[in-house]
């Protein structure tokens, strides 16, 4: 089950109690919960049962609480035991569970690495427990990998119904997990070869034409290299190492002759390879790696040769440097060292950024079709991902300071045009480019202009001259579009509303700014003071979502009409919510925020019967570059108690993001639904974690997030039905335009 799997990744602790090793449910907390294990999962009962024990005096029981959402059971424990397998065993008995499809009960387990990402997951749905049963013996089993940090197992229930859970045993290799010997951590070639560890050795000023094609094609060959030579996916190569061992050979060579020869050379010390034994041919792949410069005849006969060999060799499913997530499908980038010693790192460790980012693109990001399309006047086309390469060589090259090298690495990232791609936190970038002093009153965008919507702080907000509707026509002297255009680059997304959304246009370096405004046809000149953030007092941040006051998760905004606002949703809320709602024409349902909780199943199955609404690319690490299509996915019950008969209308615009998104999509085929807005975020998908040299650390979309029919969501966003956007005139007085024209359609006759 989707929403499951994804609940476990969220949500499962990475802290783990201090824990004795065993398993039964004998003790018990003041609140006669079972000492030791957590839970979590939607509002169901979890309770001790001492009437119903498989062995000793009590077993767990969980139970529905006539919500169908899930329930689970964690007991997590550090991995201290080496070992090949796991093997969870477990005593269940059932009552009314597995009434309807996608559901059931069971044992589950999951492996963990140390950054709390998932390596191995399984969680019973195909064999789940469905029915009324007596006491049985239920076993999971797992590898158990060498990166293994975490392990979770418990036991789960699945939609209505209750089970109880009694006499678990974990064993490594056949032996009590509590016995079993401790794990001898064999390091890998990769993992012991620091030779470059306190810097590459590379000193770069100027680059010359032939430098900058040589490196050019050494990134491309170190990649490809990276993620295709069955040694490197064994970890018998620290890749990075190599880049710097060959690296002063190649900048050497004057002829493309002498490129290819150290290119050659250096292939060699990887060793020979093998052909599959078999090729992988999925069916109909939605992209297909993008290998054609393997045969350039730019490059040699002998090296177009070996090259070609390296493709066709056979490869894991799990390399050094990548796997995929299990149950997901997103590229989980490992063994990927920071080096955040290095706050300004030397030209070699810059290019090694360079061509670290370029490649997990060119091989795992399942957008990189959409960088060179114009989707619609928001979407801009960019050049190819190939030309992007020569481009940024002799410009990570230059970047010799720490804040220019950050902005050549936000400049590429921002070239995938992906919102969620950026650089966060970063307090060179936030104090050394965008500044450390902020404005107290808050701007949205009406199109292109900047325009005050209303203040984070009241009392700051006054003293600013500022007022709800006044129009920003330049800031220091420089003109809004100059501003915005110099800073464009910089500012990562997948369209322009959210670029423009994420720039602070009153942010700087100092205490105060002249901004020159137009008000009401007057233009008039202020001098608006700026705050240290941790200086203003009772910050709204919470206002750049919804307009609508958020002291609650729903409210009746007229006596006929409903509204729920997501951005501070509670699930246990969803029976007396709809009770409230039951008589109402209409329910306006706002997603101008990031949902509070992940509520597609247990919030879409008052909406809807079961509907498909997504279907997700995933890519491979036997054949980079390739991804293929996932199954469907729905949404919706059956037969629910309780279920909305009204009218229903998703609010939604360039703060809708990723899991809003997403929801939208789900909710959007309740029965006569009508998507009111502009613009999303353009933003779907799991993302992927990426480290890279000085500290950086930034992520992609790892998953193609698509409707059932193909249609894209990155970049143009979830399409609505009714666009509308915010005016000045709205703005100036206060008004929520979007909400007023929901009630109006639902009121509309």
């Amino acid at each position: 089950m989707k929403h499951l799997v994804l609940f476990l990744i969220c949500l499962v602790s990475p802290y783990l109690y201090a824990q004795t090793p065993n398993l039964s449910f004998e003790q018990r907390t003041p609140k006669g919960e079972p000492q030791g294990w957590s839970r979590f999962g939607g509002n169901y009962s979890f309770t001790l049962d001492s009437a119903n024990a498989q062995e000793g005096k009590r077993s767990l029981r969980i139970s529905d609480k006539g919500e169908s959402g899930f329930c689970a059971a964690d007991w997590s424990i550090l991995a201290k035991f080496g070992g090949k397998r796991l093997t969870l065993t477990g005593y269940v008995k059932t009552e009314g569970t597995g009434q309807k499809p996608d559901t059931w009960a069971g044992l589950w387990m999951r492996v963990d690495n140390a950054a709390g990402e998932m390596l191995e997951f399984d969680n019973s749905q195909n064999r789940g427990i469905k029915g009324t049963t007596g006491w049985k013996q239920y076993t999971i089993e797992l590898p158990l990998p060498d990166d293994a940090h975490t392990l979770h197992i418990g036991g789960l229930v699945v939609g209505l119904g209750t089970a109880w859970f009694d006499n678990f045993s974990l064993t490594v290799d056949g032996q009590p997990y509590t016995t079993a010997p401790a794990r001898v951590i064999t390091l890998k070639k990769a993992q012991t070869d620091t030779a470059f560890y306190k810097g590459s050795g590379i000193a770069l000023n100027t680059l010359t034409p032939t430098q900058t094609e040589n490196l050019t094609w050494l990134g491309k060959v170190w990649g490809f290299v990276k993620y295709h030579h069955p040694a490197v996916a064994a970890g018998e190569h620290n890749m990075d190492s190599e880049l710097f061992r060959v690296m002063p050979n190649l900048l050497n060579a004057s002829t493309p002759a002498q490129r290819d020869e150290v290119l050659a050379n250096w292939l060699k010390t990887f060793g020979p390879v093998q052909a599959a034994d078999k090729k992988l041919a999925p069916e109909k792949p939605v992209i297909q790696p993008n290998l054609a410069w393997l045969s350039d005849p730019q490059l040699s006969h002998s090296l177009r040769t070996t090259l070609n060999l390296i493709r066709q060799a056979g490869r894991p499913n799990r390399s050094y440097y990548i796997t995929m997530a299990p149950n997901v499908g997103n590229p989980m980038f490992e063994h990927e060292a920071g080096h955040r010693q290095m706050v300004t790192p030397d030209a070699g460790y810059r290019l090694l950024a360079l061509f670290r980012y370029w490649n997990m693109i060119q091989y795992f990001f399942p957008y990189k079709n959409l960088i060179t399309q114009a989707m619609s006047a928001d979407v801009r086309a960019d050049k190819d991902w190939n030309a992007t390469l020569p481009e940024f060589v002799p410009a990570f090259v230059s970047a010799s300071d720490s804040l220019s090298y950050r902005l050549a690495a936000l400049k590429l990232i921002g070239r995938i045009h992906d919102t969620h791609a950026n650089i966060y936190g970063d307090r060179i970038i936030d104090n050394g480019f965008k500044g450390a002093y902020f404005s107290a009153v808050q701007i949205k965008n009406v199109g292109q202009d900047f325009v005050v919507a209303n203040y984070y702080n009241d009392s700051l907000g006054t003293l600013s001259g500022l007022r709800r509707g006044d129009l920003i026509k330049s800031v220091d002297g420089k003109t809004v579009r100059d501003w915005v255009d110099e800073r464009r680059a910089y500012y990562p997304a997948s369209n322009e509303p959210t670029r423009l959304r994420n720039m602070g246009i009153l942010r700087g370096h100092t205490p105060s700014t002249r901004v020159v405004i137009d008000r009401d046809g007057q233009e008039m000149t202020l001098a608006v003071p700026r705050y240290k953030m941790n200086t203003i007092p009772s910050y709204r941040r919470e206002l750049d979502g919804s307009s609508f006051p958020k002291d609650s998760c729903y409210a009746l905004v007229r006596p006929d009409v409903g509204y729920l606002f997501l951005g501070n949703i509670k699930s246990a809320l969803f029976p007396k919510i709809f009770k409230t709602f039951a008589n109402t024409k209409g329910l306006v349902i706002d997603l101008r925020c990031y949902p509070s909780e992940f509520v597609v199943f247990s919030l879409g199955k008052y909406l809807m019967n079961p509907s498909p609404f997504v279907k997700f690319t995933n890519g491979s690490v036997q054949t980079p570059g390739q991804f293929v299509w996932s199954p469907v996915l729905s949404a919706g019950e059956q037969n629910v108690a309780g279920r909305y008969k009204g009218k229903v209308v998703i609010l939604v615009n360039e703060e809708t993001q990723s899991q809003a998104e997403y929801t939208t999509m789900a909710f959007r085929n309740a029965p006569g639904a009508v998507v009111l807005g502009s613009i999303t975020a353009g933003a779907d998908g799991n993302i992927s974690a990426i480290e890279l040299p000085g500290g950086i650390r930034t992520w992609i979309s790892g998953i193609g997030v698509n409707y059932p029919d193909g249609r894209e969501t990155q970049r143009i966003g979830v399409g609505v039905d009714v666009e509308m956007h915010s005016t000045r005139a709205g703005l100036r007085e206060g008004r929520d335009e979007l909400l007023e024209r929901a009630i109006e359609i639902i009121q509309k006759k």
